[in-house]
């Protein structure tokens, strides 16, 4: 029975519509966007073994999510009940035992798993993922072969076409041959991109080649604006199922069959998910962005894109009040749970005091920390300073410290990803077991780092930041007024492509250091009208900027 019940459950690839797989998009709120709208599979994006490897499965009782947690604490895959039986988890992958540790780690939590082998980026195929595995027919077959050995849920994949149309069925059929439950095809070559047009034929040709399912992706520009394309795309490339990338990006009511939604209230739908399963700002910004389109310059593409967090971006869309219910909500949830939760209380680990604690950046000020609040009430006690001692964990290479204060020792009985971070945490513990204040915000003044010290700190980080930023744009501005009229070694005026290459990247790079931005993608979008008041780039010039880096 539980067999026959299994097999029910198993996901099928025939005769469906699935959100492909898109980088910066497909992450949680996207996903069940696009299951209201009537996607019948949705594809996660694609997160790379070597990472995913080192992450943990952590259960988020407050969002009543399962996550993925890397040993920096950001979560690099998260999914929830509601999309446990029709999400597809993709991976890139070059290695099969990396990628089955990989799919054993997500196995229990998605509907099946897939690898990556058509994507055509850099940051991919240089360590032999995507569409750099297509001129490895071995690999792939080793890859492939492992995962369907070694899972009990569906393994596909997801190609582009090769050079010839033999080629591709000769590897379409011999990928068949390692028991994949479908195949997807993007009919496109590797070198191709959006603008070119789709090969039905090959698609049709693969259709007819095997007999397991294949998904058809690519004609979101071509051939699928509406629901009602959908139909006829399947036709074209007489495909079993669609998947569908940019359509469903732009709008993901695409997948009604009613027709599509506005998308303003597409985009608030996409906003509550986001607010509801605390997604990155940052990201919940990007697919917004892609959402407006031509409109990422109207005044609400411009508030969205100046907006630091989801509370910011819920203000612009007038959710204020729902992101504040949802904050409270999750709150309650957390008190709830604090309530009969053992990490406050201290335990006795030989002759060390021990409390489930971790340091997180986020809940301190600026350049306040729970070891200057300790070090400062160590001084006003007139005790020793306190003494750290440190060790790393050789499988993960955390880090776990102990801290003496007064002859008597505290610790956290949780792992830190840096020896700093694990400092902190027993300095926590420390100071929540003397009853002392920690410096978290919102606490009450304790008096141990005095106000003209604390001032001292905050308004010198701020000078130091104003400097550096002053410095900078001075750079930018100067380079921008060099721009203007550049000169090459034979007197004349060069056009902008002779001085791009070595140009653009400076300046960039420049407006890069000068935000402290780690995802440049984002920093474009939130910031692209004031780079082009700073540096005098018109809009063509824009798009050439974004298209050099990114594409």
């Amino acid at each position: 029975m539980a067999a026959v019940a299994a097999a029910e459950r198993r996901l099928s690839f025939s005769n469906i519509t699935a959100l492909a797989p898109m980088v910066r998009v497909g992450t949680l709120p996207m996903r069940l966007l696009a299951l209201d709208h009537g996607a019948d599979v949705v594809y996660c994006e694609e997160l790379i073994d070597i990472k995913m490897v080192q992450c943990q499965r952590v259960v988020n009782e407050v969002l009543q999510t399962v996550d993925f947690v890397a040993p920096d604490e950001r979560v690099m895959f998260r999914t929830c009940e509601r999309e446990k039986d029709r999400v597809v988890f993709q991976m890139g992958t070059a290695d099969p035992d990396r990628a089955l540790s990989v799919a054993r780690l997500v196995e229990k939590d998605v509907a099946a798993v897939d690898v990556n082998m058509g994507c055509p980026k850099e940051y991919s195929t240089k360590g032999g993922m995507g569409a750099a595995l297509l001129s490895n027919p071995d690999r792939i077959e080793a890859i492939l072969t492992k995962l369907v050995n070694g899972v009990s849920i569906p393994v596909t994949c997801k190609i582009r076409i090769l050079p010839s149309l033999q080629e591709t069925i000769s590897l379409v059929q011999r990928i068949e041959k390692t028991g994949v439950t479908a195949i997807g095809v993007h009919g496109r070559f590797k070198e191709e991109r959006p603008r070119h047009p789709i090969h039905c034929d090959y698609i049709q040709a693969v259709a007819q080649a095997v007999s397991i399912p294949v998904i058809a992706n690519g004609g979101s520009l071509d051939l699928v604006k509406t629901h009602a394309d959908i139909a006829e795309f399947r036709r074209l490339t007489g495909a079993s199922s669609v998947m569908l990338a940019r359509a469903a990006m732009w709008n993901p009511s695409v997948f009604n069959s009613g027709g599509p939604l506005p998308v303003e209230t597409v985009m608030e739908e996409y906003l509550k998910y986001a607010v509801q399963y605390d997604n990155h700002a940052f990201n919940t910004k990007y697919c917004l962005c892609q959402m407006l389109r031509d409109k990422v310059e109207s005044p609400l593409g411009k508030r969205v894109q100046a907006a630091q967090t989801n509370a910011e971006i819920s203000d612009a869309y007038g959710l204020s009040e729902f992101h504040q219910q949802i904050q409270e909500q999750l709150q309650s949830r957390r008190d709830a749970l604090q309530g009969g939760d053992p990490s406050d209380c201290p335990v006795m680990d030989g002759d060390v005091t021990t409390m489930a604690v971790k340091f997180e950046r986020r809940f301190y000020p600026p350049q306040i920390t729970p070891k200057m609040c300790l070090l400062e009430w160590s001084r006003r006690e007139k005790v020793e300073q306190p003494l750290y001692h440190t060790v790393q964990r050789s499988q993960d290479r955390s880090f776990q410290s102990t801290v003496t204060v007064a002859g008597k020792k505290y610790r956290s009985s949780q792992w830190e990803k840096s020896k700093k971070f694990a400092e902190q945490a027993a300095a926590i513990v420390c100071l929540r077991i003397l009853g002392v204040p920690e410096g978290r915000v919102g606490e009450e003044d304790s008096g141990l780092v005095c106000k003209r010290k604390r001032e001292r700190i905050l308004n010198g980080a701020t000078e130091k930041e104003q400097s550096k930023k002053r410095l900078i744009e001075m750079d930018v501005k100067q380079e921008a007024k060099n721009m203007e009229t550049p000169v090459v070694p034979n007197g004349k005026h060069a056009e902008p492509g002779d001085v791009q290459q070595k140009t653009w990247k400076l300046l960039w790079f420049q407006m890069v250091n000068m935000h402290q931005v780690e995802n440049q993608v984002t920093f474009l979008l939130s910031c692209r009208s004031s780079v082009r008041k700073s540096c005098c780039l018109n809009t063509n010039l824009q798009l050439l900027l974004f298209y050099h880096f990114f594409f």
